[in-house]
């Protein structure tokens, strides 16, 4: 996802694309850090019961556990899709930390959590890299938890620190009770796991976020690119885990470019943030019209997309026909191909949405979409300040 410019771009966009092979940790190695693996992602919300309202009717997860209390200031749900786990957060009392971040933020990821080995050596060579450490090391009993801690990320997000038990197949936050003959609503949805999260940074926050993620926790660089569509343009990296599980898309504005959808983000989000989180599933087309079927609403792609498509690729799966029809977009790189779309933002600040990714494949995340995607943003713009119909 890139910055939109002010008005419909007239000029093709220009990518200058760096793939990178999977490197060794830096320094010493990352001992413990090297198996880190997506544990759950946490989102602070303003209103808990119509957000996990919204996720069960429109997006097909489960509810699968609950916590917190009046007595404890916040309350929870845990949800659960394939092996996406979410956890939906609303403060009660106006000091805990999901009413300070709502009401910096607005609804948002406030946490990434982390599966390791053993908390403790963890948290403390993270804490020895560089990681600020946010909370120590916690034993817990029953849950299947065994021991949690926290460090910094960048922003307000951060990353807690979970050991399990072996035999915990749970895999529910501590803390949460676990609901009883939970019944699953995917219906077909078809949401696997968590491919990618795209990251807004600062002009200048850039390569120290970077170097966060390989100095601290041990990832690798994989990609690099800047694109450009008329005068604007952004800067990307994306970083991953040893593990492979765990993937960022960090961006930044091009600070010699116009302001744009970036510059928005960041505006609108008071600071560095998560733009959207990607879902993957095995099947683009059925996940993208049952969702739609549940009214979640998706950008539109114009249609000379499609008809220049063919031009561009022979297609691996799927018709030409559907994709058109289901407004879905298709990319190639050397490993192969990956069909993707993105949600309308229902976000009050429109800071956050998400997208559904089918890989064949690829290894890259869709650059030559993004003038595609420029454009239909764009127009959704527009429509919402009553500038087209």
């Amino acid at each position: 996802m890139s910055s939109a410019p002010a008005s419909e771009p007239t000029s093709e966009p220009t990518s200058d694309a760096i793939s990178t092979a999977p490197a060794a940790p830096g320094a010493a190695g990352t001992g413990h850090l090297d198996g880190l693996r997506l544990d759950h992602v946490e989102l602070y919300v303003k209103d808990l019961d119509a957000k996990v309202g919204h996720w069960v009717d429109s997006y097909g997860f489960t509810v699968v556990g609950t916590a917190g209390s009046p007595e404890e200031g916040f309350r929870s749900a845990a949800l659960r899709q394939g092996r996406i786990t979410l956890v939906l957060t609303e403060g009660i009392s106006d000091e805990h930390p999901a009413s300070l971040y709502v009401l910096s933020h607005g609804d948002g990821v406030s946490a990434i959590a982390l599966r390791t080995d053993d908390v403790a050596a963890a948290h403390a060579e993270a804490v020895w890299r560089g990681a600020r450490s946010l909370a120590g090391v916690a034993g817990h009993r029953g849950g299947g938890v065994l021991a949690t801690a926290t460090v910094g990320a960048f922003g307000d997000l951060t990353h807690p620190l979970v050991e399990r038990e072996a035999s915990d197949t749970a895999g529910l936050p501590a803390g949460f009770r676990p609901v009883e003959h939970a019944e699953a609503s995917d219906r077909g949805v078809g949401l696997l796991e968590i491919d990618h999260f795209a990251v807004c940074v600062n002009i200048g926050e850039l390569d120290p976020t970077v170097r966060f993620y390989q100095d601290v926790l041990g990832f690798s660089e994989i990609f690099e690119e800047r694109i450009a569509v008329g005068t604007q343009a952004m800067l990307s990296k994306v970083v991953q885990s040893p593990s492979g599980e765990i993937t960022f898309t960090i961006i930044q504005p091009d600070p010699s470019a116009d302001a744009g959808q970036i510059d928005e983000f960041l505006k609108n989000h008071d600071g560095a943030g998560i733009q959207h989180i990607a879902f993957s599933s095995d099947d683009a087309p059925l996940t993208v019209r049952t969702l739609s079927e549940r009214e979640v609403g998706f950008l539109k792609t114009p249609a000379a997309y499609y008809e220049l498509l063919g031009q561009r690729l022979s297609l691996q799966k799927h018709s030409l026909d559907e994709l058109r029809e289901l407004n879905l977009l298709v990319d190639e790189d050397h490993g192969g191909q990956l069909f993707q779309i993105f949600t309308r933002s229902t976000h009050a600040r429109r800071t956050l949405f998400f997208e559904v990714i089918e890989r064949i494949g690829a290894e890259t995340f869709g650059s030559s979409n993004i003038k595609a995607l420029y454009e239909a943003v764009e127009v959704e713009r527009q429509r919402e300040i009553g500038l087209t119909q």
